[in-house]
């Protein structure tokens, strides 16, 4: 059997931006996804993805016919048709760069340790751990399955923060050194929700276009200041001016200001905004605010981040 294993991701800074070249910080999570790949029946691909809670969640089979994948059996639920039409779509993208990791039946199983909803990289570890596997450029494979800005393969790949940016020379990832002193005094908050990126990255994509430089200019600089921010009180400055910067190029309300108008600290959204995890700064007191108001998904810094 073979296994490999890929980190989840939370993204700090630059999101939309991350999109169109601004530097941003991303940091990969002690969560992620694990695959394993065994010898199975003859012609016959079987796929098991089991939850942080080691349950079976989508199981499919396929039957392999020179190529392509013929549906055999699959989960009854509502989401698994689309599952399963993405899958083909990536085994036939994997089929054609080495066929002859198909030669033989194959039993795959993915093992998450997130809740799926969390959006901490479903998909980003899934690409990272199949391109292991066929051993091929993982950017590459995202580009031509699932698409996006390839900030979630470098953290999938990485165990420390890492800075990422999107080159006319390509992708260019370096380490960050970023290991804040008032960590304690940040933790993570789950909405209750997950956002659909895609929706979201629509929506950005409708912006004025003139505008995008300017804004690329000021997010990459903001990441430089926050990597080398030294206390609390400037950290919250940096995040605050970023989301100022996000909200007026995507027309949408800050989410502190749209749900937690009376919260004594900072909360900057991660991500796609309205959903999935936000940052937020205080100690147990704030943490308390957040259970009061029916969110208990509730990670520390230490917690979540590598």
């Amino acid at each position: 059997m073979q296994e490999f294993r890929s980190n989840g991701k939370i993204l700090l800074t630059g999101e939309y931006a991350v999109l169109d070249g601004a530097k941003s910080l991303a940091l990969p999570t002690t969560k992620g996804q694990t695959l394993k790949v065994d010898g199975g029946e003859q012609n016959l691909l079987t796929w098991k993805s089991y939850d942080e809670k080691n349950k079976v969640w989508f199981e499919t089979r396929f039957k392999i016919n020179e190529g392509d994948f013929e549906l055999e059996i699959s989960t009854q639920d509502p989401d698994s048709g689309k599952i399963t039409t993405r899958l083909q779509q990536i085994l036939k993208q994997l089929f054609k760069i080495h066929p002859e990791k198909f030669i033989t039946g194959l039993d795959i199983s993915t093992h998450l340790d997130f809740n799926r909803n969390w959006g901490l990289g479903t998909s980003s570890t899934l690409i990272n751990n199949l391109a292991q596997w066929i051993d091929t450029d993982p950017y590459q494979l995202l580009a031509e399955t699932f698409g996006g800005s390839g900030y979630d393969i470098a953290a999938a790949q990485n165990d420390h923060p890492i800075t990422y940016q999107l080159t006319q020379k390509g992708v260019s990832v370096f380490t960050a050194d970023f290991n804040p002193e008032f960590k304690d005094e940040l933790f993570f908050v789950y909405l209750n929700k997950k956002q659909n990126s895609r929706e979201a990255i629509a929506h950005y994509r409708k912006q004025d276009p003139t505008q995008l430089q300017e804004l690329i200019d000021k997010i990459s600089g903001i990441t430089e200041q926050i990597i080398h921010s030294t206390n609390l009180t400037e950290f919250k400055m940096l995040l605050q001016a970023h989301e100022t910067l996000i909200s007026k190029t995507i027309q949408l309300p800050r989410i502190q200001k749209q749900l937690f108008p009376d919260f004594n600290g900072l909360v900057k959204s991660l991500g796609a905004w309205g959903g999935d995890f936000v940052l937020a700064t205080g100690k147990e007191k704030e943490k308390e605010f957040f259970r009061q108001k029916g969110y208990q998904d509730i990670l520390d810094y230490n917690e979540l981040i590598k």
